[in-house]
């Protein structure tokens, strides 16, 4: 990867960290937007997966760490995975559906990681029903701010790499 090219996304990773630890809606974070534009944007697959995962590291020793912590890192690592699927070619409604995918993905497994792990609901099916139904506010918050995080960040590269070609890197498709 170019010296040029690393820089910028070393940048707009520190800036996404830094977000995380301003105020702001439940579930309304950029971390889930940086995991899948990592796994479209990094040469390497280990850098794909520790960037977004190092930044949830680092926020989380500054904000505290929580029963569910290893789902939710799993979570971002299957969402670095998604992030690979757009390597082939980047696009619009590829974009939103990897975005959507992202949004749901985390949902069900989170809030399937909270039913399990937590003491808040019974452990039978009518339990796991009202862990979903009482975090669909959750998943509202979690679906727009991976939207707009994710065309913040995909848009803004896009931009750069158009102002300074010199940026633009292909990416490998993942195998």
């Amino acid at each position: 990867m170019g010296k040029a090219r690393f820089t910028v996304l070393a940048a707009m990773v520190l800036a996404v960290v830094a977000s995380r630890l301003i105020p702001h809606a439940p579930n309304f974070t950029p971390l889930a937007a940086l995991a899948l534009f990592s796994g479209a944007s990094f040469a390497g697959k280990r850098a794909a997966f520790l960037v977004p995962l190092c930044g949830l590291l680092l926020s989380d020793m500054v904000l505290g760490f929580y029963p569910i912590s290893a789902v939710v890192y799993g979570s971002f690592a299957l969402i670095t995975c998604l992030g690979f699927w757009l390597r082939r070619g980047t696009t619009v409604s590829r974009l939103a559906g990897t975005t959507l995918a992202g949004a749901l993905l985390f949902f069900v497994l989170t809030n399937f990681g909270v039913w399990m792990l937590g003491a808040w609901y019974p452990r039978t099916v009518a339990g796991l029903g009202e862990c979903f139904v009482a975090a669909i506010p959750f998943l509202r918050n979690t679906v727009v701010s991976d939207l707009l995080y994710s065309a913040l960040l995909f848009g803004g590269l896009a931009l750069l790499e158009k102002r300074w070609p010199r940026l633009a890197e292909r990416v490998p498709a993942a195998a």
